[in-house]
């Protein structure tokens, strides 16, 4: 069996508190995300996608760090960093939200917590907000607390997932709203449950708020869901592709802005309040973007596995853009993939070419997400 100290990248690549747990239910590779471990193999990803959408994962994502924001003017400086309006927000709700720059570039496409009224996380993806909102907060003149808190957020996704939150919970937790959430406890373990999650299936977010419990809970949850039809897993890329959802560094970065993306609904230059980014985004608005997100539906034979660089996509032999990820859907049995192309290659139908490693292979311009376009799955 692997064991911990078979991974010494050192010290500055930290462990999860469920590393060693992971490792005893089959975890065999990780990668790195956020400065620290993330499983990636629990074997076959082919039979990972189907447990997750036939039945039920379990997946420690301990790197969706959080930055926590605290203070009498908490929510007034969390509005400074994203163009989601929040004024609405109530307290035990979740949203997904960009953070912008002030070039209107996307720093990170975190889940945002309102855990109560001067009280946020911001659930990360894979880059450094923490440092960007403390040196915002410098600047900004604001009564706010911004650190890291002790939390690390499991996933446990699928159709049979409420089955065993119920075996864990009770009946009540499935009273629980889509993007919602909810303090509770587990056999002494302190949480905050969302029904939220990286799959665009059923599913909810657990996030431990004591570091020195996470073997017990990881234990707890798999004891109880393991006869209900609970798997041990990662993040599935298949499944994340059929949504359409985004992997930042890869899908959108720095250099992204959310009109590229068909993400305006997640920016509201019209509201009273002030953002990093309005400006360079009322701008980016006016005069148009000249490149968007798009689905592909790739010819050919079955990707043997997504890839690892961006693949050009040409056009009559000039370069319009690059695939961003790609993978082979089993259950749609065609390879998908997400693109960035110029505005012109966009429309629905258009045939392009992509560079992949086998050789230029045709393409056609469709619609995403791939799968379950309205989210029926995940907000049953």
């Amino acid at each position: 069996m692997t064991q911990a100290n078979d991974y010494g990248f050192g010290t500055q690549i930290r462990k999860s508190p469920y590393f060693d747990a992971t490792l005893r239910w089959g975890a065999r590779e990780f990668s790195v995300y956020n400065h620290m471990y993330i499983p990636r193999d629990f074997g076959d990803p082919v039979q990972n996608f189907w447990n997750l959408v036939n039945d039920a994962i379990l997946c420690d994502v301990a790197v969706e760090r959080q930055v926590e924001i605290t203070g009498p003017d908490a929510a007034r400086f969390t509005q400074m960093l994203t163009p989601r309006n929040l004024s609405k927000m109530a307290v035990g709700q979740c949203k997904y939200a960009l953070i912008t720059n002030a070039e209107g570039g996307i720093l990170n496409d975190p889940i945002l917590l309102r855990l109560d009224e001067n009280h946020f996380w911001l659930s990360l993806a894979d880059s450094d907000i923490l440092l960007w909102a403390q040196g915002v907060a410098v600047f900004a003149g604001l009564d706010v607390t911004i650190r890291e808190p002790d939390v690390s957020p499991l996933q446990l996704q699928g159709p049979k997932s409420g089955e065993v939150m119920r075996a864990l919970f009770g009946d009540g937790i499935l009273d629980l709203r889509y993007y919602w959430l909810r303090e509770v406890e587990l056999d002494g373990i302190p949480l905050i449950v969302s029904r939220t999650g990286w799959s665009s299936e059923l599913g909810f977010e657990l996030y431990l708020r004591d570091g020195a419990r996470g073997e017990a809970l990881w234990e707890r949850i798999m004891a109880t869901g393991a006869p209900l039809g609970l798997k041990p897993g990662h993040t599935s890329t298949i499944r994340r592709i059929e949504g359409a959802m985004l992997s930042y560094h890869a899908d959108a970065d720095i250099h992204t802005n959310p009109y590229e993306l068909g993400l305006d609904r997640l920016v509201d230059l019209d509201m009273e309040a002030e953002f990093i980014g309005k400006e360079a985004l009322r701008r980016i608005r006016d005069r148009g973007v000249n490149r968007l997100q798009v689905g592909l539906h790739i010819d050919g034979a079955p990707l043997a596995e997504p890839n690892t660089a961006f693949w050009p996509v040409r056009r009559g032999g000039v370069t319009v853009g690059k695939v961003t990820s790609a993978v082979h859907s089993p259950r749609l049995e065609r390879n998908i993939a997400l693109a960035m192309v110029s505005v012109d290659c966009a429309e629905l139908g258009t045939r392009l070419q992509v560079a992949t490693p086998a050789g230029a292979t045709e393409a056609t311009v469709v619609e995403r997400p791939f799968h379950d376009p309205k989210k029926r799955l995940a907000a049953a």
